[in-house]
C-alpha cells in the first residue's frame, strides 16, 4: 500500500521537496540567488518549446475527432459564456474589496524601465494579436492565440476532409500521444527548474512585498486566496456536486505547483491537460478549453487589474466608486483578461490601456507595472488552474449533469 502511495506521488514529492529547497535557499542567500536563474530558465525554455507543438496537435486533433453529434458551436459557446462570467466575477469581488478596505496611502512611483512603444490603431492590434504574417512566427509563445486558431482551422479542415483526411487525423492523433510523452520527460526536470524559480522568486522579490505596496499586495494576494478557495471549490460543486470538489482539488496540486513556480499560463498547460483528463473532464473539451483557456481566460489578471486601478486611483486622489467609472473598470478587466499574453509580466498591455480609458498621466505607468509584477505568482495560479475548474464547469453544461458518471475518475 505505502509503495503504491509513493508510486503514484512521487513525481508530486520531487516537486514539492524542489519547491521547499528553493524557497530555503531564496530566504537565507537573498538577491544572490540570481546566479541559479538559468536552471530555472533553461527548464522554462524547454517546457516552452515543447508546449507550441503540443498546443497544435492538441486543439487539432481534438477538433478532427469530434463527433458532429456533440455540436462543437455549442461547446464554444458555453466556454464563451463560462470564462466571461468567471472574470466578472472575480473582478465584481475584488471591487467589493477595494470598497471594504480601501487604499488610501499615496503609493510611491518606483521606477521602472519603460519601453517606447509604438501607438498602434485598434485594428492593428486586433490583426497581430489573431495573425501572423509568415509561417515560422506562429511558433512562437508571444502569437499564442495566432496558434489557437490556426490549430482549430487545422481540425476544421481535417473534420470536413472526409476519408481523404483519415491519414492526416491519424497523424494529429499521434502526434498529440508524442508531444505529451515530451512533456512528461522535460518534467522531470521540474523539482530543479522550479526550485530554482522559487529562490528566484523568493530571493530578489520577497523584501518587497513588505514595502511601500504592502497593503495593496497584501488585499491582492487576501482576495486572490479567497477567490481560489472558495470560488474554485463553489464552482466545482456546481459543476457535480461534492464528488465534483474533491476530484478537482486531488487533480489540481500538480497544475499549482507548476503555475507558481514557473508565473507562466503556457507553461502550466500540460499539467492542466493531464489534471483535466484525470477530473473527468472529456478529452474533446479538455483539449480545446486548455489551450483556449491560457490565453482568453485569467481570473488572476481579472483580480490584479481591479487592483492596479484602485493603487493608480489612490495615487491620484481619486474614487473607484461611479457607475461609469466602474463599468469602465470592468470593460477594461474583460479586454485584459483576453489580450494579455500567457507568458510571465508579459506586454504591460493592461496597464497601457487603463492609463489610456482613463486619461491618466504617464507618471500611474511604473505602480501599476510594479504591482503587475509582484502579485504574477499568485495571478498565474488563478489564471491557470482556472481554466480546470472551468473546464469541469464546461462539461456539466455541454454533457449534462451527470457527466461525471459517464467517466471513470481516478479516485
Amino acid at each position: 500500500m505505502e509503495n503504491n502511495i509513493l508510486k503514484n506521488y512521487s513525481g508530486l514529492l520531487w516537486l514539492l521537496a524542489g519547491i521547499i529547497a528553493g524557497s530555503v535557499v531564496g530566504l537565507i542567500f537573498g538577491t544572490k540567488v540570481e546566479s541559479i536563474k538559468p536552471l530555472g530558465d533553461i527548464f522554462l525554455n524547454l517546457l516552452f518549446t515543447a508546449v507550441i507543438p503540443l498546443v497544435f496537435f492538441a486543439v487539432s486533433s481534438a477538433i478532427a475527432n469530434i463527433d458532429r453529434s456533440k455540436k462543437l458551436g455549442k461547446l464554444l459557446t458555453i466556454m464563451v459564456l463560462v470564462f466571461l462570467s468567471t472574470v466578472l466575477i472575480s473582478a465584481a469581488l475584488t471591487l467589493l474589496a477595494t470598497w471594504i478596505f480601501p487604499i488610501h496611502q499615496q503609493l510611491a512611483g518606483g521606477t521602472v524601465k519603460v519601453e517606447n512603444e509604438k501607438i498602434q490603431s485598434f485594428g492593428e492590434q486586433m490583426t497581430q494579436l489573431l495573425t501572423v504574417g509568415e509561417f515560422f512566427e506562429i511558433g512562437s509563445r508571444k502569437n499564442m492565440l495566432a496558434l489557437i486558431i490556426f490549430s482549430v482551422l487545422v481540425g476544421f479542415s481535417t473534420l470536413y476532409s472526409g476519408e481523404s483526411g483519415d491519414a492526416f487525423k491519424k497523424f494529429l492523433v499521434s502526434g498529440n500521444e508524442v508531444m505529451k510523452k515530451l512533456i512528461i520527460l522535460i518534467m522531470k526536470l521540474g523539482p530543479i527548474g522550479l526550485g530554482a524559480y522559487f529562490a528566484y522568486q523568493v530571493g530578489v522579490f520577497g523584501p518587497q512585498l513588505f514595502g511601500t505596496y504592502a497593503k495593496a499586495l497584501g488585499l491582492y494576494y487576501g482576495v486572490g486566496a479567497f477567490y481560489f478557495i472558495v470560488f474554485f471549490t463553489l464552482y466545482a460543486f456546481i459543476a457535480g456536486g461534492f464528488k465534483a470538489i474533491k476530484v478537482f482539488w486531488k487533480n489540481n496540486i500538480v497544475p499549482s505547483l507548476t503555475s507558481v513556480g514557473t508565473c507562466s499560463s503556457i507553461a502550466t498547460i500540460p499539467a492542466n491537460l493531464e489534471g483535466s483528463l484525470k477530473m473527468g473532464v472529456p478529452a474533446y473539451i479538455t483539449n480545446v478549453t486548455i489551450p483556449l483557456g491560457s490565453t482568453l481566460h485569467k481570473d488572476g489578471s481579472s483580480i490584479s487589474s481591479i487592483i492596479k486601478i484602485a493603487v493608480v486611483f489612490a495615487i491620484f486622489g481619486k474614487e473607484l466608486v461611479q457607475v461609469d467609472t466602474i463599468i469602465l473598470a470592468l470593460g477594461i478587466t474583460v479586454l485584459v483578461s483576453i489580450v494579455e499574453g500567457g507568458i510571465p509580466n508579459g506586454g504591460y498591455i493592461g496597464e497601457l490601456l487603463m492609463i489610456s480609458a482613463y486619461q491618466l498621466p504617464p507618471e500611474a505607468l511604473p505602480p501599476a507595472m510594479i504591482i503587475g509584477t509582484l502579485v504574477d505568482p499568485m495571478a498565474t495560479l488563478l489564471n491557470a488552474t482556472g481554466d480546470n475548474v472551468a473546464a469541469m464547469l464546461i462539461a456539466r453544461f455541454t454533457e449534462g449533469k451527470n457527466w461525471m458518471e459517464q467517466k471513470i475518475l481516478s479516485s
